[in-house]
């Protein structure tokens, strides 16, 4: 009976065994859920939308107060824990920039050429004020549409459709570029090389107006053009297609050649494809982009013409028509290496028109959803003042709790793959009669590719503490400037702290990190 005991002993040993040898550790397991919960890496976008002023800047504003109000909205997204704003500068072939041939935009002085007095350039300022944050700036341009309603007496002599009114056809009251035309390609690719060539920009974006979305009755009026210049194609539909194919692909090559660390991304309307109309498609049954806007976003992650796709998926978790978790699903098995951002309603938080919106729990469900496929790397918000007006609480989930750490965009290892070497010779010391602590450094050897750093990473631990960089945790300070000094205001007495500093490039690869100081604060 005994010898029956130790032979039960033996095997429960043995299975034991294998179990921890085929599962991670506890410890492991920790690990791993920490980095799901606060992912070191993450992409966290808003859309800042300057049409019809929705978010930035108020009606009729002076240029102080534009300034002031951005600066808010900075702000509070720096405190939300976001790090990229997608802002809106080419809204109808106009523009919220000064180096360019486009007329400046209504939106901004009330007359659509009028030169904001005192001048100064919305463009610039915001990239300027985002990179002090430790914010990207996307530059966001609307390819086709040229005019928002039909009120075409009040546009600039110097608005395109005036200059060339035979690149426009007119749909639901509205002026839209015709795709079909290659002066019109071209022109595009100009206008937005302007702002790659003239503006400190982290990314160009695309939103997802294409071809128009469809309105009963309606007609496109491109037959002229399809006549003469859709030889080989059979039928127009796939024609229209090709347009966009062209001008994106014209968009790519031409944005890598000017700046090849410039990422380029597109935010199509959240389905491609339905299931019913094509194989490929996903289980869903709304508007699609291939059909209605003619715009094959799934051809532009395969054939890797964007560098991210960031979908808009604004409809809840299990919703009949459009369900989020079913996309976000379909887009992950359709990200071809490619970078995957989900976009989410905001604005629909709290909206009595889908219940689901009115639970407080659907927008952190849906982040928790994505953070838990591997091939998601992060979310963008539409829009602006829908995140900050903090409707059932959402904005604080996000500062309190899933954006609790600070987060570095995912590297884009297809632009640059070449981190920077460390940052040299760190001294970290207290000042006198303060609680302050002042960091200085040399900048690192010249990298391997021989491009220059773009910032630094401040880390801070406290006594014992492991010194580990893999997790946010520590992240004191992301810098967007090559200035090799750092002051923590935040340190309190009687502690004892280590420092260490990381240097990176533009596309945020990270160096090694330099030995970490420890300092006491008396």
């Amino acid at each position: 009976m005994q010898y029956l005991r130790y032979l039960i002993l033996l095997v429960s040993l043995a299975i034991l065994t294998k179990a921890n040898a085929q599962n991670p550790t506890q410890a492991d397991s920790i690990a791993k859920q920490k980095l799901k919960d606060h992912p070191k890496r993450e992409f966290r976008g808003v859309w800042v939308a300057t049409v019809g002023n929705i978010d930035w800047p108020s009606p009729r504003s002076t240029v102080e107060q534009q300034k002031q109000k951005l600066l808010s909205i900075l702000d509070q997204h720096q405190r939300t824990g976001l790090n990229a704003v997608m802002f809106q500068v080419r809204p109808a072939a106009d523009a919220f920039y000064a180096k360019g041939t486009e007329p400046w935009s209504k939106w901004l002085m009330g007359k659509q050429g009028q030169v904001p007095n005192p001048f100064y350039d919305p463009l610039e300022f915001a990239i300027t004020e985002a990179h002090k944050r430790g914010i990207e700036l996307h530059a966001w341009f609307n390819p086709y549409r040229a005019t928002t309603d039909n009120k075409y007496s009040g546009l600039s002599p110097e608005h395109i459709t005036n200059k060339h009114p035979e690149w426009f056809f007119t749909y639901g009251g509205l002026k839209t570029f015709n795709p079909g035309l290659p002066e019109v390609r071209e022109y595009i690719v100009q206008v937005i090389l302007n702002v790659v060539d003239n503006y400190d920009i982290d990314g160009v974006h695309m939103d997802d107006y294409f071809y128009p979305y469809a309105i009963a009755g309606q007609k496109i009026n491109d037959a002229a053009a399809y006549q003469q210049y859709g030889s080989g194609f059979s039928d127009i539909r796939d024609w229209r297609r090709d347009n966009v194919n062209k001008l994106i692909k014209m968009l790519t090559d031409s944005i890598h050649k000017h700046n090849p660390r410039m990422k380029f991304g597109v935010s199509p309307f959240g389905i491609w494809a339905n299931k019913s109309q094509n194989p490929e498609g996903s289980d869903t049954h709304g508007g699609d982009t291939y059909y209605e806007l003619y715009a094959d976003a799934r051809k532009w992650i395969k054939e890797g013409w964007v560098d991210y796709i960031n979908p808009q998926l604004y409809r809840p978790i299990g919703d009949r028509l459009m369900a989020y978790d079913k996309l976000v699903l379909w887009w992950s098995d359709n990200t071809y290496n490619r970078h995957l951002y989900i976009g989410h309603a905001a604005y629909r938080v709290n909206e009595h028109q889908l219940p689901a919106f009115d639970k407080p729990s659907e927008m952190s469900d849906e982040v928790r959803l994505l953070r838990n496929n591997p091939r998601v790397q992060g979310s963008v918000y539409f829009s602006s003042q829908s995140l900050t007006n903090n409707k059932l609480g959402f904005r604080d989930s996000l500062s309190l709790n899933y954006y609790k750490y600070p987060a570095l965009p995912p590297v884009m290892l297809w632009l640059d793959s070449i981190a920077p070497n460390a940052p040299r010779n760190l001294v970290v010391t207290k000042m006198p009669n303060s609680t302050q602590v002042q960091l200085k450094w040399e900048a690192p050897l010249p990298a391997k590719d021989k491009e220059p750093v773009y910032g630094y990473v401040i880390y801070r631990f406290e006594g014992e503490e492991k010194i580990d960089i893999s997790t946010p945790e520590h992240i004191l300070h992301v810098q967007y400037d090559v200035t090799p000094f750092f002051v923590d205001n935040t340190a309190q007495r009687n502690k004892t702290y280590l420092y260490l500093v990381t240097a990176i490039d533009r596309i945020k690869n990270e160096s090694e990190r330099t030995p970490a100081i420890a300092v006491t604060v008396q």
